[in-house]
């Protein structure tokens, strides 16, 4: 993991790989952002003319890389692309520092130490850019034998931020906050990325094990056994078809000052081939991600053990294989889920919403003041939103609200979406209480509907459709990576700072 600092020494005198500074479009000209006033005096002024005649437009995602000139102790400058200037005496937007940041120590890849000379005057500022270099040296490389030697090249060891304060309190948590949720954003990136022979239901259960351990959190699996005994049918419908067994994890977070707590569910498909609805090929090569919001409930709450907030919250994990064979869920079966419910399977392709409504029947029992639930649950959700935004559905409209204003605030595209009473309609069945499936246009919604069907009443409750920006499958850009991506995680942590902070 990239190790990160908050120096005090100048841009001038640090030694490192390389200095890292801004660019913005200023006008027709480029200017120089704030906190590299001492590299541009070591070019006598003249660093933004000198990046226009290498091309430099300062556009967001474009680097820059120069030899330093005498005076600077690194050898290279790396200019980074911030966009538009904003207006006189106007900060830069965090989430434009955090993407620039990305970019920086994603091109700096195979070096041990840059230091940041970034906009980072006010602890907001600092933060945004201590995450996005965090974010921006993930890689995954854990089945590369290349990446494994000596002389292997790696992320980015260590980030210098310049221009914060250590010794500011504010800055000192900044940082401190910065480090501990790209941690565990990373976290979730790698068990979105491990591959499904890997990472079984029960291996899932085990790691959760391991980092309760860690991090003094309280630990229950639920195995396959213990689901029956319970009448967990959602979950064991799901998972009948595969030789991995689900598991239904409980990991809770409790503070002894806590008064709200919140509840996360989380989808976690380790593999969905479809089961006998199987999918087709080129639908199933990344099936592997089908865990997304399992792994972000759980990195949300390891952050906010971490970080000590004053406010309880558990994270489910309904982990199941979605596999056909002899035993499999058919389509036409029926499950009576834990709600006592019953559900006519008419697509087994539909199955992320069966394990959720186990899951979130049984974190109601708890009684919490909300209930938020992330999932990779449909392909309607993409084609309405597309790959980078996330859709927000709840049963309470000032809930939502807040959470589309949560994830603005941490840098993460939503948008709120409606729960329509007329599709409801679709999902009646002739044999059981409802179907797993309703009509085809607004399916996104229709599954938020299934959904709100098995959370208690009284319960405030939100449900994130992560399908769109839970794995990326393009280039990387800013601190956004090829892969897993562990979205949903920053605004689930701002949740539960707010809430328990009494701000909801």
């Amino acid at each position: 993991m990239t190790a990160l600092t908050l120096s005090t020494a100048g841009a001038a005198t640090l030694r490192a790989d390389a200095l890292v500074v801004g660019v913005a479009k200023s006008g027709k000209a480029l200017a120089v952002a704030p906190g590299a006033e001492a590299v541009d005096k070591a070019f006598d002024g003249r660093l933004a003319a000198v990046l226009e005649t290498l091309g430099a437009s300062g556009a967001e995602g474009e680097a820059t890389k120069l030899p330093a000139p005498a005076g600077l102790k690194a050898p290279v400058v790396l200019a980074v692309g911030l966009g538009s200037a904003p207006e006189d005496g106007e900060p830069y937007d965090t989430e434009t520092l955090r993407r620039a940041a990305g970019t920086a120590s994603r091109a700096l890849f195979g070096s041990k130490k840059a230091a940041f000379a970034l906009p980072a005057g006010t602890a907001e500022e600092a933060g945004a850019v201590a995450e996005g270099a965090l974010l921006g040296a993930y890689s995954f490389d854990a089945y590369k034998e290349r990446a494994t030697g000596k002389d292997a090249k790696k992320p980015l060891a260590e980030v210098a931020l310049l221009g914060a304060k250590p010794r500011d309190k504010a800055h000192k948590a900044a940082a401190e906050r910065a480090l501990a949720v790209a941690e565990e954003i990373n976290r979730a990136r790698d068990l979105i990325n491990t591959p499904p022979n890997d990472l079984t239901p029960a291996a899932f259960a085990a790691l959760a094990q391991t980092a309760g351990k860690e991090h003094g959190l309280k630990v229950q699996v639920l195995d396959e056994k213990a689901l029956a005994k319970g009448g967990y049918g959602g979950i064991l419908g799901v998972g009948a078809g595969s030789e991995n067994p689900p598991r239904l994890v409980k990991v809770a977070y409790t503070h002894p000052k806590a008064e709200k707590s919140l509840a996360l569910v989380g989808k976690g498909i380790t593999y969905d081939s479809g089961g006998i609805s199987l999918k087709p090929a080129g639908h199933n090569e990344t099936m592997k991600c089908d865990m997304s919001g399992a792994a972000a409930v759980f990195a949300a709450v390891v952050a906010a053990a971490r970080l000590g907030l004053e406010v309880n919250v558990t994270a489910w994990l309904a982990l199941a294989e979605n596999m056909p064979s002899g035993s499999a869920t058919r389509p036409g079966d029926v499950l009576r889920m834990y709600s006592g419910k019953t559900v006519e399977v008419l697509n087994t392709d539909a199955e992320g919403r069966l394990v959720l409504a186990d899951a979130l029947t049984r974190a109601s029992e708890e009684a919490p003041d909300a209930i938020v639930d992330v999932a990779t649950l449909t392909g309607a959700m993409m084609l309405a939103l597309g790959s980078r935004t996330f859709g927000i559905m709840a049963n309470d409209d000032d809930f939502r609200t807040a959470l589309h204003g949560i994830a603005d605030e941490v840098g993460e595209q939503s948008w709120p979406m409606p729960l329509p009473a007329d599709l409801r309609k679709g999902m009646d069945s002739p044999t059981a209480d409802m179907a797993n499936m309703g009509e085809r246009m607004g399916g996104g919604l229709v599954a938020g509907l299934f959904l709100q069907e098995f959370v208690g009443e009284g319960i405030t409750w939100a449900h994130l459709d992560i399908a769109g920006p839970a794995f990326h499958e393009g280039a990387p850009y800013g601190y956004t990576p090829k892969g897993g991506t562990g979205s949903s995680v920053r605004t689930l942590v701002r949740l539960a700072e707010l809430t328990a902070a009494g701000e909801l």
